[in-house]
């Protein structure tokens, strides 16, 4: 490979790669630091993106929401989510399994 010749989309796509991103997450509508409440296939969680991949999503501060409560509702306050589990450490989240997220305001981190 000569270094002289590589085209900017090449210089762009390397950049990228050292720090942490691809083309295929420039497009995430996620942002870093924000809160979200996620809907997987399965279950929602909610909490602060730390980490951007190809696959997935990391987490801090992250909770399990087994019951949202009525849902508009919820969405304006997070404290009235019925049921929440902390996770203990950073969730990981697969891309692939997300339903639908919006941000949202707080994280509640206890147990409810």
């Amino acid at each position: 490979m000569n270094i002289n010749k590589l085209t900017i989309g090449q210089l762009k796509e390397i950049s990228g790669l050292i720090n942490g991103k691809t083309q295929e997450n420039d497009d995430c509508p996620f942002e870093i630091g924000k809160n979200y409440l996620i809907r997987t296939v399965t279950f929602a969680i909610s909490g602060k993106i730390k980490k951007i991949s190809k696959d997935f999503l990391v987490l801090s501060d992250a909770d399990w929401i087994a019951d949202t409560g009525r849902f508009s509702l919820a969405l304006e306050d997070q404290d009235k989510f019925r049921e929440i589990e902390p996770f203990k450490n950073d969730a990981i989240v697969g891309r692939g399994a997300i339903v639908d997220a919006t941000e949202i305001s707080k994280l509640i981190r206890k147990m409810k």
